[in-house]
């Protein structure tokens, strides 16, 4: 029996090998081409997971874990072949432990999804990378986003969970508790390892109260330079920031023709402060003090609930704001991040602007500048040799930018494929060590070949 003949006696039309379903899975709101894998699978069940992987170890046939397709550096892409591990049937919020302020969720659940089940409860998930991405995806690939300044990323809010290895056999990492002190890190090793070591069927995830008052503004600065000092000095300060973000001139221009916006087009900040209605009153007011010695302008509050999701809204639809600045036919965008200390972040952001100026590219600049992490959108033609070549050349001076500063070459997008040729450069002899722990969790690499680590020279 073929593993496909095995997999369709498991799944029945739960196993699809048609055109339509592979390429569902296929693409990416990426620069990466479209990869068809050979087949999709959707699992209902930790137990079919296990029996997906065990046929597919007996067939030595590849692996890829697929969430909603959001993330940015191809890591749901099958570019080895192989089965599409689609998750969105495992979509169930299975127990909210109000009192613990955590809950356990399949790994399908999005995170907007998560937030309307945990609306009555007074209680919600912060971690925010803008797209309603799955869990599952968000911890695999460690994600973060705008309210990683307060409540952290992933990999601070995974407290437990629950996974498939190579081999088809099941572990539970980590517990409820929200310290330990047992034993190797499983939970934070399977938490970022992009599915190359085992696949998220269960997580158990820290929950925070929503805050009793919430303020959110925008306010402007003359140059990119003005905005970073303000952020720096807000950050130094102890103002517990709930979101602080950069966009640029370029990006404000952006909105403006993606979305009819009339904003200045000088670099602005996003800014959001959580908290009792006096202690917000007090972030603000402290805040406005520090931006008004940087050289801030235009102050503007969104005051209603509609006015601050209007907000965010615009934030998150950067990327497509981002081709707007060059809508012609076949253009694609590039998006790059790398995360450096907020004190070298204005050199690292000039550094970023004029590379691109020399290169002559259409460049946005965005970032959750709280914690020093700024992305940049390049519009290319991927038609064009030449124009694809800047782009990666850019991506690779952005790259050795961030490592002389004391940085990472990704704060929030993962390596996946884009960023494997950085990863000698940043860890150095660690590599080895990754490639052996890899050989370990998975010794016939099915689990999402071809991802996070660089090709063996």
């Amino acid at each position: 029996m073929t593993a496909f003949d095995a997999l369709g006696h498991l799944l029945g039309p739960r196993f699809s090998t048609t055109l339509a379903a592979r390429k569902q899975n296929a693409g990416n709101e990426a620069h990466y081409d479209e990869v068809l894998p050979d087949a999709v699978a959707f699992p209902e069940s930790t137990e079919e997971v296990a029996e997906i992987v065990r046929i597919c170890a007996a067939h030595g046939l590849p692996i890829v874990a697929f969430g909603t397709g959001t993330s940015l550096e191809g890591q749901h892409l099958a570019v080895n072949g192989g089965i599409s591990l689609d998750f969105s049937r495992m979509n169930k919020v299975l127990e909210v432990h109000a009192e613990d302020m955590n809950v356990v969720v399949q790994p399908g659940v999005t995170r907007k999804q998560l937030n309307e089940e945990l609306r009555a409860t007074g209680l919600f998930f912060p971690v925010d990378p803008g797209a309603d991405a799955s869990l599952g995806g968000m911890a695999a690939t460690r994600a973060s986003g705008t309210t990683a300044v307060r409540y952290g990323t992933m990999r601070e809010n995974v407290l437990a969970l629950e996974a498939v290895m190579a081999d088809g056999s099941v572990i539970r990492t980590g517990s409820e508790a929200r310290k330990s002190s047992a034993g190797y890190d499983l939970t934070h090793l399977l938490v970022g390892s992009e599915g190359t070591l085992g696949l998220i069927t269960e997580l158990t995830l820290k929950l925070h109260g929503q805050p009793e008052a919430v303020a959110a503004a925008t306010c402007r600065f003359d140059d990119v330079a003005a905005a970073v000092d303000c952020v720096i000095l807000t950050i130094q300060s102890g103002i517990p920031m709930a979101r602080i973000e950069l966009v640029d001139e370029m990006m404000v221009r952006g909105f403006n023709l993606h979305s009819g916006t009339t904003m200045p087009e000088k670099p602005h900040l996003f800014l959001e402060f959580h908290g009792a209605p006096d202690a917000v009153r007090e972030q603000v007011s402290s805040f406005r003090e520090i931006a008004s010695d940087a050289g801030a302008q235009g102050w503007q509050e969104a005051e209603t609930t509609e006015a601050r999701s209007a907000l965010w809204s615009l934030r998150h639809g950067a990327l497509p704001a981002i081709g707007a600045l060059d809508p012609r036919p076949g253009k694609r965008t590039y998006s790059t991040d790398v995360c450096v200390p907020i004190s070298q972040l204005a050199e690292a952001i000039a550094a970023a602007r004029a590379e691109a100026e020399t290169r002559a590219l259409t460049c946005t600049i965005v970032g959750h500048v709280g914690d020093g992490n700024f992305h940049c959108g390049l519009r290319f033609d991927p038609a064009d040799p030449a124009e694809i070549a800047e782009v990666l050349a850019f991506s690779g001076a952005l790259a050795k930018v961030a490592l002389r500063l004391g940085g990472t070459v990704t704060g929030e997008h993962g390596i996946g494929l884009g960023k494997q040729g950085y990863m000698d450069a940043e860890h150095g002899a660690a590599v080895a060590i990754m490639r052996r722990v890899k050989t370990a969790f998975d010794p016939q690499a099915i689990l999402n070949p071809g991802k996070l680590l660089p090709p063996e020279s």
